[in-house]
């Protein structure tokens, strides 16, 4: 699939002037058809999928060979390598899945006769930050939403629904975790490419351009001071919910360990009293047996009371 941006005439002449081709999971043929039309190199998904830096950011000539890996969306978002060709007049994007960025990309660029492929991929890493910083806004607010159900709702929660709630909110803050990670990852490789851009490309690139790449920069500085606190709030709550799951285990066991002691003094007594010895003076008295039960309770009561008045149970 080629789409190619401002204009939609796919013959070769027209792919020559071309500000923009954006190649989505391309054959050979097409392929072959864009870097004979363009004289540029197209890479490949081995090649874009490299994850040393000096595969990722390389010079060849007038051409810049950038790659990334992006955040495509789908059943389940995951990373997707993304290979970018730069020079000054044309920009080639090599992807294997659908990314929102570049369609809000090609909305802004759609209808700009005074495109280059340097305005067309200041345009698309824009766009590509915009969307970071969204995805970024939306799991702040889903952490803050468990954060409150973490420390805020527990007191309405007893028994089967307390374990529930504590293995809803370990998945979920185990699925923020993961896109955190994800998004991570993104910013990393923008990270490097648009300083790259910037220094390899200075001098030549035009001062409103060079304006944007630099915001760009700075952009992408913040949101990974923000992906940072949030990588820590999710450590933090995790923490809060091993911690919640300790407390409500060892107040398992401190049941169990209560109850069991308890039961400890009537069975000694039940024991004792139990006992096949012909002179055993209580078989002979006429309340024998009620002392037996008195004893057998006071001993379980007592230890229950102390235990209540030391606020263990």
């Amino acid at each position: 699939m080629i789409t190619v941006f401002p204009i939609s005439d796919r013959s070769p002449e027209r792919l020559a002037h071309a500000v923009w081709i954006d190649l989505r999971s391309p054959s050979q043929d097409e392929v072959a058809m864009v870097e004979q039309a363009t004289g540029l190199k197209v890479p490949t998904r081995e090649e874009v999928s490299a994850i040393e830096a000096s595969s990722r950011l390389q010079r060849v000539g007038k051409a810049l060979y950038l790659s990334a890996p992006m955040l495509a969306a789908g059943e389940q978002t995951h990373l997707s390598p993304v290979g970018f060709v730069l020079t000054a007049e044309r920009l080639i994007t090599l992807r294997f899945d659908k990314f929102g960025s570049f369609d809000l990309a090609a909305g802004h660029l759609e209808g700009d006769e005074e495109a280059t492929g340097l305005g067309a991929f200041t345009c698309l890493f824009e766009s590509i930050v915009d969307k970071l910083a969204d995805g970024l806004e939306m799991l702040g607010a889903d952490l803050d939403h468990v954060s409150h159900g973490v420390f805020h709702q527990r007191s309405y929660r007893r028994g089967a629904a307390t374990e529930l709630h504590q293995r809803q909110t370990l998945a979920r803050v185990g699925r923020v975790g993961e896109r955190l990670s994800q998004i991570k990852d993104v910013l990393l490789g923008v990270g490097r490419i648009v300083p790259f851009v910037l220094e390899v490309r200075q001098g030549e690139t035009p001062e409103p351009l060079a304006a944007r790449l630099k915001a760009v920069r700075q952009d992408i500085a913040s949101l990974n001071d923000y992906e940072t606190h949030l990588a820590g709030k999710v450590q933090f709550l995790l923490d809060a919910v091993l911690g919640f799951i300790n407390i409500s285990q060892n107040d398992i066991f401190k049941f169990l360990t209560v109850w069991s002691i308890v039961g400890i003094p009537p069975t000694l007594m039940a024991g004792i009293w139990g006992m096949n010895f012909k002179a055993m003076p209580e078989l002979n008295w006429a309340w024998g047996y009620p002392f037996a039960w008195a004893m057998i309770l006071a001993s379980a009561l007592l230890p229950l009371a102390w235990f209540k008045w030391k606020g263990w149970v």
